[in-house]
């Protein structure tokens, strides 16, 4: 009889921290049980010699537009769409819902106010951000992107100057 005792406080012991436990947000959750917000912020640039990355030569473009998509990583199919615009500092600002963990985000460049510098290359156009929390660090809900760029369609004329400075020129640059 004593071990029927001990059996059932066991049985109930178990009950009570599963109970307490389901009640508990997820770590997908945010406190009160909301989906949670992610920030995800960056920058557009112009790259006025087409190097593939900032130079000194480089500047921010206010008034960008900027796309972000979530797509599942394996059906490919959408899940999540937002646009935004760069302030006068070259910087925007996307508020995203929910976890995504199961697709793969990217913010890429749309359209630029500049006519001399609009121009966008495949895969340098974008920057992947996660937006997920179930990935073992402790983090908080904003998430910075890689600059992203739009292309200058003819360099400057110093680019050559700068390039070499970088150790990146030689005779079959596009850069003069």
């Amino acid at each position: 009889m004593p071990q029927l005792r001990s059996l059932i406080a066991l049985l109930l012991a178990t009950s009570a921290v599963a109970a307490v436990a389901s009640g508990a947000p997820t770590p997908a959750s945010a406190p009160g049980g909301h989906p949670p917000t992610f920030t995800v912020t960056g920058r557009v640039y112009c790259d006025n010699c087409r190097a593939g990355f900032e130079t000194n030569v480089s500047h921010n473009i206010a008034g960008a537009k900027v796309q972000m998509e979530c797509r599942h990583f394996e059906t490919q199919e959408l899940h999540h769409k937002a646009e935004a615009t760069t302030d006068a500092g070259g910087w925007y600002r996307l508020e995203v819902q929910d976890d995504h963990q199961e697709e793969i985000c990217e913010v890429m460049v749309i359209k630029s106010p500049e006519a001399d510098c609009a121009e966008i290359e495949r895969f340098r156009d974008r920057s992947r951000i996660p937006l997920t929390r179930n990935n073992g660090i402790e983090q908080r809900g904003i998430r910075y992107a890689n600059p992203i760029a739009f292309f200058r369609k003819e360099p400057l004329k110093n680019c050559g100057e700068i390039l070499r400075k970088y150790d990146l020129y030689d005779d079959s640059s596009e850069n003069p």
